[in-house]
């Protein structure tokens, strides 16, 4: 059940309206002979009366509380205090004598304010104290001293309402994503004790029986990550080995991001490469470049995992770090390969191979980043990808500004 932060200032408004209406009626009955004019003050008081009562249900709520209902309300109360000195004598008025409507005023103000915020309440509250400066004629000090009031306290409470209904978002959006993460959770625990657990058990079968055994247990077990995976929250992986094992059995649950100006989260387009030997380790949390480098750095991450399939075999295992640093992002891939003997990389070079010195390196470079490569024989091979969060071009524009 949700409760609203602001319904307990409707209730208070509604009762301020009716005691501030009494209280007017209640004044002029003691000062009834004091008046030039009576017959104009019961008139008002008439129609202060109805419309106060017929409006409570108008003050109930944010929803019934219409802009043209604060617009009428406002114009009566203005009405009041501008009606003032042909009821009242004007000895009355010159000696600081209220008005009409008196403190009733200030309830169509606070309306305002929590209806709208601060700044409603400051149109609001101003309209009153230039229809207070005509009522009076001058801007004595009392009348100075009243306006004053009524405009600080309506603009007070009309911020306190804004930062409630801030604060009532913000605890409704965490209720919300507590109640995701306890379904989440038992979703979790569900599937770990069947589905999972099923999936574990055929692709151990399968590479026992070997055979189409085998490829069946290879996408058990991509189908098992793609499930622990979004269980734990994260984002679905894209079954490679069931891509290479049976054409059309795939279905793809991570798309790339459109070509759209604003940043993209690069876990989005590194998570199709986990699979059962490929392990991705991302920071939980999103990692967001421009989308032009978050592909480029994607595609350097899947030309280093092609040559760990291709140089080291299809059994190796890979893994994958991503680290969200203040200025850069940081992708390491690591094998447990062999490694690669020294030299080798510019003897492939100058065979003409430049897998690593395009695909990766040259990629890294025109994002003004860079690729390290770091090789120990029978230890594996680790490339280290640092690309900067600004952008070239992003760097260019500024420096021409």
């Amino acid at each position: 059940m949700r409760m609203s932060v602001e319904q307990p200032l409707w209730r208070a408004l509604a009762g301020y309206r009716v005691l501030t209406m009494l209280y007017a009626v209640g004044f002029f009955a003691t000062a009834y002979d004091g008046f030039d004019r009576p017959w104009v003050a019961v008139a008002y008081y008439c129609v202060l009366f109805v419309w106060t009562v017929a409006t409570l249900p108008k003050v109930a709520n944010a929803a019934s509380c219409t802009k043209r209902f604060l617009a009428a309300d406002l114009t009566i109360a203005l009405t009041g205090i501008l009606l003032t000195p042909f009821a009242d004598a004007h000895e009355r008025i010159q000696s600081g004598g209220p008005t009409l409507p008196s403190i009733w005023t200030a309830g169509s103000v606070l309306a305002f304010a929590i209806k709208g915020g601060w700044r409603w309440a400051a149109a609001a509250s101003t309209a009153v104290a230039v229809a207070n400066l005509i009522e009076r004629g001058s801007p004595a000090r009392d009348t100075v001293h009243n306006v004053v009031l009524v405009w600080v306290a309506s603009i007070a409470i009309g911020y306190v309402v804004e930062v409630a209904r801030a604060s009532e978002r913000t605890l409704a959006r965490a209720l919300e994503i507590e109640a995701a993460t306890r379904e989440r959770e038992r979703l979790a625990r569900d599937i770990h004790d069947s589905v999972l657990q099923v999936l574990a058990m055929v692709q151990r079968r399968g590479a026992v029986l070997g055979g189409e055994a085998a490829a069946l247990g290879r996408m058990a077990g991509e189908q098992e990550v793609a499930l622990r995976t979004l269980v734990s929250g994260g984002l679905v992986p894209v079954s490679r080995v069931s891509e290479d094992a049976a054409e059309g059995a795939v279905v793809r649950a991570v798309e790339e991001p459109d070509d759209s100006t604003g940043p993209v989260d690069l876990r989005a387009l590194l998570a199709p490469f986990a699979s059962a030997r490929v392990n991705l380790a991302d920071p939980g949390a999103a990692v967001p470049l421009p989308p032009a480098a978050a592909r480029e750095l994607a595609a350097a991450v899947g030309a280093a995992l092609d040559n760990v399939r291709e140089h080291v075999g299809e059994d190796a295992r890979a893994w994958i770090l991503v680290e969200d640093e203040p200025d850069e992002v940081i992708v390491t891939v690591r094998d447990d390969g062999p490694g690669i003997p020294e030299g080798r990389l510019a003897q492939a070079e100058g065979e003409g191979r430049l897998g690593v010195a395009l695909s990766i390196r040259g990629r890294l470079r025109d994002l003004g980043g860079s690729a390290e490569l770091i090789s120990v024989p029978g230890q594996g091979t680790e490339v280290e990808l640092k690309v900067p969060k600004e952008s070239k071009s992003s760097r260019g524009k500024a420096d021409r500004r």
